[in-house]
């Protein structure tokens, strides 16, 4: 295998590979085991590889154990190439109402992959992230994300400030969340076409970038006393399915 190989760990992120057309995927392996509960998932991957043309291997523990990082793999590992991201432009293309999301400034690739997988799962169209970022750790993401940050398409922005004025352009209003000068999040009107930069556990969300912003969100609490920050994955999902939930019944 060449240097830019990346090898992705389990059968939900390797199967999520196979569909998602977003990076090559050179072979797959599974270890060999005995027993039924092998069969189901031995034909999925068969199928999916057979229609991708990539070669399945069966292999021993050794193989496996040698090309992991970690004991929820269940046999299976993919040897797979870099991940090839989109433009700005076809995040929005032929979308009415599109939702982006830009996650910038994550410490923690779980939370990253988790954040991805909040954001999936509320219809989120595809999200923007730095040119440093965590798909360096990409089998870590791709577990933490349950497969979807080998679905979700993903493209690149040199700045928060960048991505929010290409997005301005295009029509999208600008939002973020803080909890000065903002509104409720359930009183926001988020039906309109929408770019969403949440920020990080440490660094936040920068003045400069709240200033220009056309909505502040506000996630209120029922515990008055309780000033903290909610952490980027509860953020992502919260604010997502409120996005979501104006949209389909709003």
């Amino acid at each position: 295998m060449s240097e830019e190989t990346v090898w992705l760990e389990g059968a939900i992120s390797v199967e999520a590979a196979l569909q998602g057309n977003c990076r090559k995927v050179s072979a797959v392996y599974v270890q060999q085991a005995d027993g039924r509960r092998w069969d189901k998932r031995l034909a999925r991957l068969r199928r999916l590889t057979d229609e991708a043309g990539v070669p399945l291997q069966l292999v021993d523990e050794s193989f496996i154990a040698a090309r992991v990082t970690g004991q929820s793999h269940g046999g299976v590992v993919a040897a797979v190439g870099p991940r090839r991201f989109v433009t700005l432009t076809e995040l929005i293309a032929g979308r009415e109402r599109p939702f982006v999301v830009m996650l910038d400034g994550i410490e923690d690739p779980f939370n990253f992959g988790q954040a991805l997988r909040s954001l999936y799962a509320a219809g989120a169209d595809g999200v923007v992230v730095r040119p440093r970022n965590w798909f360096t750790a990409a089998g870590v993401v791709a577990r933490a994300s349950a497969g979807v940050s080998e679905m979700m398409p993903i493209a690149i922005a040199e700045t928060a400030e960048a991505a929010a004025e290409f997005f301005r352009q295009a029509g999208l209003q600008i939002a973020a969340t803080s909890n000065q000068q903002a509104i409720s999040l359930y009183e926001a009107n988020l039906r309109v076409p929408l770019f969403l930069l949440l920020g990080g556990e440490k660094r936040g969300i920068t003045r400069s970038f709240l200033a220009q912003a056309d909505l502040i969100l506000q996630i209120p609490y029922d515990q008055p006393y309780f000033q903290h920050s909610l952490g980027v994955v509860a953020s992502a999902a919260i604010v997502a399915f409120e996005v979501r939930r104006q949209r389909a019944y709003g």
